[in-house]
């Protein structure tokens, strides 16, 4: 096919496989690894879909297995995963004094899943200016407080790549042997500082967009406000659970102060950047239920996060309420939600619940591992999270090429998939008679 006939999800699709596949072959070379031996395919194929759709489940461990250049190419295709092939086209074509033509545009209205293609190069703009800026904050930050105990060439490497990790929601780490952050659950600046870059990158390039502006406009979209709530919500409500079921449980060991730390951390990471302060195998089976939840439901449109989306699941509630309710329309906020915007929330829900039934139920046929382990690797990695019960390098073949095919569908999303490999014909203008199915 050529390039000038795909249409803009199929150019998406494109463009994340050709990526996926240039860092995989970066990645198999001998100056990828440590050891100066060329890393097996499979494995340079896992890792490179894992970076490039900031999932964080990882085969081998990134600190001990990949050298300097693995590490460099990998926090690249990070950066580039997370925000998107079309942002980074637009940068070089910025640079380069380019013109970007209306075709582009839509490209990049379907990147960032905007309402419509008016003022989305300077969103765009904004996009990289604020990405740049927080990623440089939070560099910053981390060098310095690493700094005494690593000296300044590892702490400005570590510094640089768990910043660029964290705000891109990708939970890949350089600290050797799985261990994530497990070492810093009481590290109140470590916490706060990939929090914060978590939540930033998760919200929302339209939602960061409208909150710098707020100054000048003094309001804000149906949309930013959904978001917000409904991240605040999630944050609280699992900070809460978490923090009252793992008290005398995973989080018995640490001070009253440093357990609700541990807790509002495992709470904002399932948002999805997949970095974790405490063992995720010691909580509770409810806890980790929990955590799966979040993981399905994940960040907000047009952001660095994967999931389902915040205002996804909003809309779904907001729906069944107002059915419960008798009204012919889900309302919040005093405005009307298009039955339109209703059936794709509900089809996104439904696509995924599908893809991680049917991911389950391949990889339990391959791999002998209890239900309950198989069904959190597959919604973190359909999530693009990255939180693991340990059991990814644990899988066969078949197993990993399962996950790699869940993460690239859950970092493009199953509605752009679809709308990618389904042609979909010219709509007549006929409209059929009404039906009736009887529906509970």
């Amino acid at each position: 096919m050529k390039i000038s006939s795909l249409k803009p999800p199929q150019l998406l699709v494109v463009g994340f496989m050709a990526v996926i596949l240039l860092g995989s072959i970066l990645l198999s070379t001998p100056w990828a690894s440590n050891d100066g031996l060329s890393s097996d395919w499979l494995t340079a194929l896992f890792t490179a879909t894992t970076a490039v759709c900031v999932t964080g489940l990882v085969v081998v461990d990134t600190g001990t297995h990949w050298s300097i250049f693995g590490q460099i190419v990998i926090m690249l295709l990070i950066q580039i995963g997370g925000l998107g092939i079309m942002s980074f086209a637009t940068l070089f074509a910025l640079l380069l004094r380019k013109k970007i033509f209306f075709k582009q545009r839509i490209i990049m209205q379907q990147a960032l899943g905007n309402f419509s293609v008016q003022g989305i190069v300077n969103i765009f703009k904004y996009l990289l200016i604020f990405s740049f800026l927080f990623e440089a904050i939070g560099a910053l930050i981390l060098t310095l407080h690493w700094l005494p105990t690593m000296g300044f060439a590892k702490a400005l490497w570590f510094g640089i790549f768990h910043a660029i990790s964290a705000f891109n929601n990708a939970g890949i780490d350089l600290f050797g042997n799985f261990n994530n952050l497990t070492g810093f659950s009481t590290d109140l600046t470590i916490n706060m500082v990939i929090s914060s870059l978590i939540i930033f990158g998760g919200l929302g390039f339209y939602v960061i967009y409208e909150l710098y502006n707020y100054k000048n406009d003094r309001k804000l979209s149906l949309h930013s406000k959904v978001v917000l709530i409904t991240t605040g919500a999630l944050i609280v409500l699992g900070t809460v659970i978490i923090f009252a079921a793992e008290y005398n449980h995973a989080l018995r060991e640490l001070a009253p102060a440093h357990k609700l730390l541990a807790a509002y951390f495992q709470s904002v990471s399932p948002r999805t950047a997949g970095f974790n302060t405490i063992d995720l195998n010691t909580l509770f089976l409810p806890t980790q239920l929990l955590i799966m939840a979040l993981m399905f439901v994940g960040g907000s449109p047009g952001s660095t996060a994967g999931g389902i989306k915040t205002s996804t699941f909003t809309v779904l509630w907001v729906a069944i309420f107002s059915i419960l309710r008798g009204k012919k329309d889900a309302e919040i906020f005093k405005r009307r939600i298009e039955a339109n915007e209703v059936s794709r929330a509900l089809a996104i829900a439904l696509l995924s619940i599908s893809v991680i039934f049917m991911m389950t139920f391949l990889i339990s046929f391959s791999n002998d591992y209890g239900l309950v382990r198989i069904l959190f690797e597959v919604v973190s990695a359909l999530g693009t999270v990255g939180l693991s019960l340990n059991l990814t390098p644990q899988l066969n073949e078949i197993g990993r090429i399962l996950i790699i095919i869940t993460m690239f569908l859950g970092r493009l999303g199953p509605i752009t998939i679809g709308y990618a490999l389904v042609f979909r014909q010219q709509q007549a203008n006929v409209r059929y008679p009404e039906g009736k199915i009887m529906i509970g």
